[in-house]
């Protein structure tokens, strides 16, 4: 898991940002001033920072530069302060990006993602059970073998890769590929794609170990 530390005073954010982030398998630590963030660089490693510039000890700025200083880590500042002046003088700072607040989690992610892959913290490479999948090229390989699975297989398997161990509902999974390519996609079709996507990349059909079927609520790709 990437691991995160999370600089930010309000409570609120912290907990719903730390519960989403653990879903999208980052392993957050949370502090709320400037002093404590440092020790706690000192203490462990950590591959991405996400920084508000209002702390309750310290500023977002000043940490920043505290950080850039010492440490060769990508730093994302979180905060409402969006005009120009703030976002240039955070990039000023060294800062790797600037999110004004309020902000769409997945956004953030993305955002993340695309930093660590810039700065090298992240692989391009997931492996599931026998596949490994190239995120760069949209490629997936079994046992060495490439697969080719159509633009909504591919879509279809790229939800299940980001929600890895949660069980996703059916509904949930319309939502997430409705309309891709222009393709009406209902209950009936979702159900042809998920058969035909476990026929690419599942060992036994018959015993899927990649995409579960979780009975009576959806759907799971193992962790």
């Amino acid at each position: 898991m990437t691991r995160v530390l999370l600089i930010e005073d309000d409570k609120a954010i912290v907990e719903n940002l730390c519960a989403f982030l653990k879903g999208e398998d980052f392993l957050v630590t949370a502090v709320d001033g400037q002093t404590k963030a440092l020790h706690k660089l000192e203490e462990e490693t950590y591959e991405i920072v996400l920084l508000d510039v209002t702390l309750a000890e310290g500023n977002g700025y000043s940490t920043c530069t505290a950080i850039k200083a010492k440490y060769e880590i990508p730093v994302i500042f979180l905060t409402a302060l969006g005009d120009e002046f703030s976002v240039v003088t955070g990039l000023d700072m060294g800062a790797d990006d600037y999110i004004s607040k309020p902000f769409r989690p997945r956004e953030l992610v993305s955002r993340m993602r695309s930093v660590l892959r810039r700065v090298g913290r992240t692989s391009h490479i997931i492996e599931v059970k026998n596949l490994k999948i190239d995120m760069e090229k949209a490629l997936i390989t079994r046992d060495g073998e490439e697969l080719f699975l159509s633009a909504l297989e591919y879509r279809l398997f790229l939800v299940f890769l980001n929600h890895r161990g949660k069980t996703l509902s059916r509904g949930q999974l319309l939502e997430e590929i409705w309309d891709i390519a222009g393709e009406f996609v209902n209950d009936n079709t979702l159900t042809v794609y998920i058969k035909r996507l476990r026929e690419k990349i599942e060992t036994d059909i018959q015993n899927p170990q990649i995409i579960k079927t979780v009975r009576g609520m959806g759907y799971r790709m193992e962790a």
